[in-house]
């Protein structure tokens, strides 16, 4: 039986969110540690094998710890040792399919640092192009909603709010048009950003603190608003 969770976060990183999520969809309870990234305190790099967030610290009642890395592994631990409601189909086919989804929706957010931190003009309408592209594929994908697979909300939900919410501070800059041929991508956004678990995966001055991240990277797209 767990004891304790911590999850060792990062207060704009994609990643944590997911973790962050799901462990509220789970209605779990747990302790959040933020850490500055650009100066990693002593004890995370003594417990991180890459130096990224999230970790997850997991304390038993026996005394025993465990740190658990990598977002993608932290959400399936919380699937496997948490009960309802389940956040993975129980068809081993579909259960794959999503996670190939999940992963789909990793490569967006590099496309999405590329885009929020360059300062070149090509990169950054090559990868909005990219972006608009795999939106695309997910329309193709997409049911009634209002979410990923239907009424039930699932991991896949957990990583791809994330994404949408980097897009409402991309909106407040300028219409970049990602979504616009897209309606069922959008109804999900909509859905995702309404749901409680999402909203509370962030502290209030997300928009703010992205902003100013892009502005240390002198982003391009800062530029195009102006």
């Amino acid at each position: 039986m767990t004891k304790k969770l911590t999850l060792i976060s990062h207060l704009l990183c994609p990643y944590v969110q997911r973790a962050a999520i799901a462990l509220a969809e789970k209605g779990v309870p747990f302790d959040k540690i933020y850490i500055d990234l650009n100066a990693k305190p002593d004890w995370f790099l003594k417990i991180s094998p890459l130096g990224k967030v999230p970790l997850l610290k997991v304390e038993q009642d026996d005394g025993s710890e465990a740190i658990l890395f990598e977002s993608s592994v932290i959400a399936e631990y919380i699937e496997e040792t948490e009960g309802e409601p389940r956040l993975h189909p129980d068809n081993a086919l579909d259960r794959a399919r999503h996670r190939g989804w999940m992963e789909f929706g990793s490569t967006i957010l590099s496309d999405i640092w590329s885009l929020e931190t360059t300062k070149d003009a090509a990169l950054f309408n090559d990868k909005l192009a990219t972006l608009k592209a795999k939106f695309a594929r997910l329309e193709e994908v997409l049911g009634d909603g209002p979410f990923f697979a239907g009424a039930k909300f699932s991991l896949v939900d957990a990583v791809f709010a994330p994404v949408f919410r980097y897009f409402d501070t991309f909106d407040a800059l300028g219409d970049h048009g990602v979504f616009a041929a897209y309606p069922n991508v959008r109804a999900w956004r909509r859905a995702l950003s309404e749901r409680a678990s999402v909203k509370a995966a962030v502290t209030p001055e997300y928009p703010q603190l992205l902003r100013q991240f892009m502005e240390r990277y002198d982003a391009h797209m800062l530029k195009l608003a102006a």
